[in-house]
């Protein structure tokens, strides 16, 4: 890829249609930041066309999907945390 060139998938988290994004959200260590960081992106966006928590989770499930073996087992394990704080967030908990 010629220098200066982003991946289309980068764009998109860089510049999403429906979510304005918090810069380096999905890089933190925190989850919970993460879920928190999305949740209000998600609730605060204008362009979103579907409800605040499926966009949220959206763009948490293409970043995983587009970062693929891109992403160390540390960072994988903190976004798979990072859905459950965003179902926490949202009051959508698996109910047992």
């Amino acid at each position: 890829m010629a220098k200066g060139k982003t991946k289309w998938s980068q764009d998109v988290t860089d510049n999403s249609d429906a979510l304005d994004l918090e810069k380096g959200v999905f890089t933190s260590d925190d989850p919970k930041k993460i879920a928190d960081s999305l949740k209000h992106s998600a609730e605060s966006s204008p362009r979103r066309k579907s409800s605040p928590f499926r966009s949220a989770m959206s763009m948490l499930n293409f970043y995983i999907n587009r970062a693929g073996k891109q992403l160390t087992k540390k960072q994988k394990n903190t976004l798979e945390k990072a859905k459950e704080e965003l179902r926490k967030d949202f009051g959508r908990e698996a109910r047992h």
